[in-house]
């Protein structure tokens, strides 16, 4: 991938077309690209993502583009864990048979 900056400022888009009018979200701005993408990823249900895009200076990024800048290692934000961890839960079973 070409040099990207995440300190760009970034437009948020939703899709052109929904079906639902309470889905989605709105157009979002954001000062850093590298916050746009992690609210997209997060954020964001996965239907909303769907034909959304992102733009940064003239560059557009669709939902695999967003989903790339995330994974990428040069994103500089500190990601959220992809599934909670079942420990807590078992922690407190455990708790509770004392």
């Amino acid at each position: 991938m070409a040099a990207f900056s995440y300190n760009t400022a970034a437009e948020l888009f939703p899709a052109a077309i929904r079906k639902k009018k309470r889905a989605g979200f709105a157009y979002r701005r954001f000062g850093t690209a590298a916050e746009a993408v992690r609210f997209a990823i997060e954020e964001l249900p996965a239907d909303s993502l769907n034909g959304a895009y992102l733009q940064v200076d003239e560059a557009r990024f669709d939902q695999s583009g967003i989903r790339t800048l995330y994974e990428s290692q040069d994103f500089p934000l500190p990601r959220r864990p992809r599934a909670p961890e079942p420990a807590p839960a078992s922690n407190d079973a455990d708790a509770d048979a004392a």
